[in-house]
């Protein structure tokens, strides 16, 4: 295998040079350090720790409860894993909404704590303020809008986003708000296919889709549904390319009947 000194790192310019030249930007989470590992050396442009650490690691019902040390943690673990891949740290519920000198705050903790690349948050105008000083700082922000899982209270539902006209009109202005702000790309979840479509095309900087179709610049898929270790969420957009679930409970209970049947360990696996 080369040097990892010879590898070429994934930046928020390769990503745009990608956009250019109409290649598609591959996109997971990963959360842990042994994960981070196998999905880095796979080739992947982009890795999201993201505050769905708080669901698929945690066991917690929503985003809102992880904590910006948690998130720190999380992330911390990923970047001692990867050598090419673009790190992407989710800004967690709470440590931006309230003003953006906060915002800016949490966003330099987890820069300078974790080693992290960019850092992404929820929403359009309203975080407008933290964005642009949070770039100003020389942080680089991924948006994320649609559907923004840590407005679930507001929203009251996980459904499909921007399907009525006035809230795709929100959208549009807010994709060139964040554009103009600085933002390097931006998460588009679960909005109809045309409106992703649309605005993608509208934009200079690259759209990740999670749910909004073939024709954003890139997409995105949490680790634990993309690889069937998480088996309870079924939505239409998630392709399943793997089921851990099931092949880990089978090596589980395998473990189980070769202890229990004193077959392991044998003779050839003691000293």
């Amino acid at each position: 295998m080369s040097d990892t000194k010879e590898i070429k790192k994934v930046t928020t310019n390769t990503l745009q040079k990608m956009k250019k030249a109409g290649e598609k930007i591959t996109m997971l989470t990963a959360y842990d350090f042994s994960f981070a590992k196998i999905i880095d050396g796979a080739g992947i442009d982009v890795i999201l720790v993201g505050d769905s650490a708080s669901n698929v690691m945690a066991g917690h019902e929503t985003t809102l409860p992880i904590t910006l040390d948690q998130m720190i943690y999380h992330a911390s673990s990923v970047i001692r894993g990867i050598h090419r891949c673009l790190v992407v740290v989710d800004l967690p519920f709470g440590s931006y909404q309230s003003n953006s000198d906060i915002a800016l705050a949490s966003a330099v903790r987890i820069m300078k704590e974790t080693g992290g690349h960019s850092i992404k948050l929820e929403g359009g105008e309203e975080v407008l303020d933290s964005v642009k000083k949070i770039v100003s700082a020389g942080i680089p922000v991924m948006g994320h809008l649609g559907l923004t899982p840590q407005s679930i209270y507001k929203f009251g539902t996980y459904n499909v986003r921007a399907k009525e006209e006035e809230e795709a009109n929100k959208l549009r202005r807010d994709v060139k708000l964040l554009e103009e702000a600085g933002c390097f790309a931006i998460v588009l979840e679960k909005i109809p296919a045309a409106l992703a479509k649309e605005v993608s095309e509208s934009l200079t900087i690259p759209t990740i889709g999670i749910g909004a179709g073939g024709n954003c610049d890139g997409q995105v898929l949490v680790m634990h549904d993309m690889l069937g270790i998480n088996t309870e969420f079924k939505p239409r957009f998630l392709r399943q390319y793997l089921n851990i679930h099931e092949q880990a409970t089978t090596a589980v209970q395998r473990y189980i009947h070769d202890v229990k049947a004193k077959d392991f360990p044998n003779e050839s696996e003691q000293y």
